[in-house]
C-alpha cells in the first residue's frame, strides 16, 4: 500500500517535498521510483532508487530533484527544487519486487504496486 502526500502549488523557482508512504511490505527491499503524468504527456518516470540504494534520474529532473528513503519510517521522499511549469503533473510513486527499475522497463512491463497519486502545480 502506497500513499502520496506533499503534492500542492509552487512558484517558478520553488521548492516541493513529496512523501510516499509505505506499509504492508519493507521498502527498501523493493526498487521504488517516482513517475508522473499531466494532461498534455504520456505517465512518465521522473527517479528511481534501487533496492541496493543506488538512485537514478530522468534528464529532465537531473540536478534539481532528489530521491531518497527513510527506512526507519519505511517512506519514499522526492525533494524536488528550482520547480518549472513544465513540472506541473500528478505524480505517483511506485514499486516492485525486482531489484531495479531498470529491470521492469527492459522487461516492458508497469512496477507492480502504485500510489493514488498527488498533484503537482508550477506557476510561472
Amino acid at each position: 500500500h502506497l500513499v502520496e502526500s506533499g503534492g500542492g502549488s509552487a512558484q517558478s523557482g520553488g521548492s516541493l517535498r513529496l512523501s510516499c508512504a509505505v506499509s504492508g511490505y519493507t521498502a527498501s527491499r523493493y526498487c521504488m521510483g517516482w513517475f508522473r503524468q499531466s494532461p498534455v504527456k504520456e505517465r512518465e518516470g521522473v527517479a528511481y532508487i534501487d533496492d541496493d540504494g543506488s538512485t537514478r534520474y530522468e534528464d529532465s529532473v537531473k540536478g534539481r530533484f532528489t530521491i531518497s528513503q527513510d527506512n526507519s519510517q519505511n517512506t519514499l521522499f522526492l525533494q524536488m527544487n528550482s520547480l518549472k511549469p513544465e513540472d506541473t503533473a500528478m505524480y505517483y510513486c511506485a514499486a516492485d519486487p525486482r531489484p531495479s527499475m531498470s529491470t521492469v522497463r527492459a522487461l516492458g512491463v508497469n512496477p507492480l504496486w502504485w500510489g493514488q497519486g498527488t498533484q503537482v502545480t508550477v506557476s510561472s
